[in-house]
This record gives structure tokens, sequence and C-alpha cells, in this order.
């Protein structure tokens, strides 16, 4: 391996500007979150109504969104050049970009794997007139996260069986994420769900397609998890477990890159007074990241290197 693909440690300048990264996207979450929290959830105060303050919300609608997840995604794909080598990190962004892109057109061409939907124009620039860019960015980076806190959580083998029970484990982190996250972004009108009429139908497909949760169908759940468990065993067909528990998990990065995601959308829950999708949201997401946690970076590494993979390679954590 060459010295360049060497884990980088956390004051090189690469690393620096994935920690700026990281702190524009947990600045911009905060104040987003807070934000639907309180004034940008109906009835809108007075002083909101003022032209200029309108000017100012529809920039922001339009271009607040997006900034956000682009500085996330950079902060992922930064920190993965710094811990997996460039080309290892670039074809690890392609991979998961165009998966899931892909899942996403399917979805909204289709209605398979996540049921009947489609986007709404706040989300940004919308790849073929179907799906915005930053989702599938998104993707990308949450699943960079789910991973790495697998890394934390599990044994660390290269064999087929470890890297699909990883793939299932990080597929479950990714969609605990949706759980508060749907609700907001359907109520936030970021996207809508066109549900058939269940008059008639058997009770399986009632209870799979009826939108029992905030609107919502039990089948997009499903094909959260479907598709993250394809895209994150590509992920880990690119890289193995053992190189994500020993370069990527002992980092504390991802974690946070993971836990401030959830701060959106359940700032919009509170706004909008969706509580049992706010608290079942922050336990879901609580789960996985209080786990990884309590384990710490130095379980993540030592596990990695019992699994006898990449020897004594010193991995930086923060």
């Amino acid at each position: 391996m060459a010295a360049t693909d060497m884990p980088q440690d956390e004051t090189s300048p690469l690393m620096r500007a994935a920690f700026a990264c990281l702190l524009a996207h947990c600045a911009l979450m905060l104040f987003s979150g807070i934000a639907f929290a309180t004034f940008l959830s109906p009835p809108f105060p007075d002083w909101l109504q003022t032209p200029a303050n309108q000017r100012i919300m529809v920039f922001g609608y339009k271009w607040g969104g997006q900034t956000t997840v682009v500085f996330g995604a950079l902060a992922g794909f930064l920190h993965s050049i710094g811990r997996l080598g460039r080309k290892t990190a670039i074809w690890v962004f392609i991979a998961s970009f165009g998966i899931s892109l892909s899942s996403e057109l399917l979805g909204t061409s289709t209605g398979l794997p996540f049921g009947p939907y489609s986007y709404t124009n706040q989300l940004g620039f919308k790849i073929l007139g179907l799906v915005p860019f930053n989702i599938p960015t998104s993707w990308f980076f949450m699943l960079y996260c789910s991973i790495a806190i697998c890394g934390r959580l599990l044994p660390a083998k290269n064999d087929n069986l470890s890297r699909w029970w990883w793939a299932l484990i990080a597929g479950l982190v990714l969609t605990a994420w949706d759980v508060s996250m749907d609700p907001a972004m359907v109520v936030s009108v970021h996207w809508l769900w066109h549900l058939p009429s269940l008059e008639g139908m058997p009770l399986w497909q009632n209870i799979l397609i009826g939108g029992h949760f905030y609107g919502m169908p039990l089948t997009n759940w499903l094909g959260w998890l479907l598709t993250g468990i394809i895209v994150a065993r590509v992920m880990l067909q690119i890289v193995p477990p053992t190189t994500w528990a020993e370069r990527v998990s002992p980092s504390n990065f991802p974690l946070i890159l993971y836990g401030v995601a959830a701060v959106l959308p359940l700032g919009i829950c509170i706004g909008r007074g969706l509580w049992m999708a706010f608290v079942l949201g922050a336990i879901a997401m609580a789960i996985p990241l209080g786990l990884a946690m309590r384990k710490g970076p130095r379980a993540a590494g030592s596990t990695s290197r019992a699994s006898g993979s990449l020897g004594d390679i010193a991995v930086v954590g923060r």
C-alpha cells in the first residue's frame, strides 16, 4: 500500500478541510432544526411576514437544504479520502451514489421499492427531472457513517457472511434516520406520497401500502432497508470490514456526522407536533449511536486488529 494511502492524521490539511465542512454542516443543521421547531412552523410570527424577511425565507428554502447536504457530503468524502485513500474513496462514492440514485429513479418512476412518491422542488436540481441531486448524496455520507458504526459494534472479518451481516446492520442504522425524517419531510412538503385507495384491498396490502405512519407506507422503510443493504454490501466489497474497523470506525467524525443528521427532522417534528415520530426517531438513532459511543474507538481498533488483516496500522481517533 502506498504511503499516500495511509490514514492521515487529524491535523493534516485534508482532515482540517473535512472538519471545516463538518462544522459548517453542523451549524446549518442546528440553525435549520431550531428554525423549523420555532418560527418556521405555522402560524408564522408577524416579523416573518415583512417583504424583506419573506425574500430571505424564500432564499433559505431554495438554497439552505442543498448547501447543508453538500457540506455533509464533502465532510464525509474528505474524511473518507483521509482514511481510505483517494482512489478508494472515489470508488466508494461512485458506487453508493450510483446505486442509490438508480433505486430512487426506479422508485419515483414505478413506486418500487419504496412505494408511490415524488419529490417537490424544495430539494434542489432534479436528476432526470425526478430525483434531487442531494438525495443520493445523502445516501453516501449516511451509509459511510452507518458502516463506521458497524465497525464499533460488530466483529471485523472479511468473509462473505460477515460482509452481508455488516450490510444488514448498516441498512438498519441508516433506516433509523428515516423514522423521523419521512414524516418531517412530508409535512414540510419536500416530498409527497401518492397512495392508492385501500377500499376492498386485502389486509396485507393495507398494512404494506396504507399511510398509517403520518401518511407513509410501510413499504418505504422496507425499500430503505433493501437499498441500504445493497449499497452497503457493495461498499463493503470495495472496502472490507477489517479496513473500516481499523481506519474509519476509531474516529468520532462519522458518529458526529450521523448524529447531527437527526437535528433537522426532529426539529420539524417538534414544530409540527409530530410527537410519535419525534420520540421513535430519536430512540431509533440514539440506540446505534449510543452503543457505538459506549464501545469507543479503542474497542473498534482492537476488534479489527484481532481479525488480523491490517497489522498494526495506527489510526488517530478524536
